[in-house]
């Protein structure tokens, strides 16, 4: 059995009879990694201790990770201060996802990083975003509307491994009002929407590590990242089993 973690949403919601806090996610993830024959499982942002150890605790007990969509980062991770769009900061949730991106990428552990989570992979890392992208692309084709995805091409850059995996050319379904601005060091942009925005990116030197602007566990009939995550997940627990770093 290959654990696949998913990050997940801390919000207030309704849900019954209920309105209260929610540690909650899209099905759709869990579908995904389903269809991709892994075991899903909900890491919730969650307190204990420095983030940095309890993520290390959490993926130790794991096989490959999904950082997944969600509310804006905090602009104070980059060093700017929130423009009028930029929503309020879930600052539990990014010091979580920063500490397991960064967990991740230290033990070379699968990573899928999807849309916030993208985002969040670059700022990890020591990149800025676009806090509201409609201002740099003159256009809103990337979040239409509330609860809408927008259809986009992306061309994939030839000879890199989402190109291996996906192709030359995409059409996905996004929902993001923001972007990546400045690359962090370490990322490789290998896809871009027509108007220039980021919408993929890898770690070079990783077995697998991969970022999308888009949403792609939106696609049942489209598997093909979280495949080959959760393939790489079985190769990273081979690999943990035999003893070899």
């Amino acid at each position: 059995m290959t654990v696949i973690g998913l990050t997940t949403y801390a919000e207030s919601a309704r849900m019954l009879v209920w309105h209260r806090e929610f540690a909650l996610l899209h099905a759709s993830y869990v579908a995904a990694t389903e269809r991709a024959r892994g075991f899903a499982v909900l890491l919730p942002p969650q307190r204990g201790g420095a983030a940095g150890a309890a993520a290390d605790e959490v993926l130790d007990r794991i096989d490959g990770l999904v950082l997944t969509g969600g509310a804006d980062v905090d602009p104070a991770r980059y060093g700017e201060v929130p423009a009028e769009r930029t929503s309020a900061p879930r600052v539990l949730r990014d010091e979580w996802e920063i500490a397991l991106a960064r967990g991740a990428l230290d033990r070379d552990m699968p990573l899928l990083a999807i849309c916030r989570g993208l985002q969040v992979l670059n700022v990890a890392l020591g990149g800025s975003l676009h806090q509201h992208l409609p201002d740099v692309v003159g256009h809103e084709g990337h979040q239409p509307s509330p609860g809408v995805f927008g259809a986009v091409g992306v061309n994939i850059e030839p000879g890199t491994r989402t190109a291996e995996l996906i192709g030359p050319v995409v059409s996905v379904s996004c929902h993001h009002h923001q972007a990546l601005a400045r690359l962090a060091p370490g990322l490789k942009v290998t896809g871009r929407a027509d108007d220039g925005t980021v919408e993929a990116v890898e770690v070079p030197g990783q077995a697998f590590a991969v970022g999308v602007q888009w949403h792609p566990e939106e696609d049942s009939d489209d598997g093909r990242l979280f495949a080959a995550l959760v393939s790489a997940g079985q190769r990273y627990r081979e690999r943990i089993r035999e003893g070899v770093s």
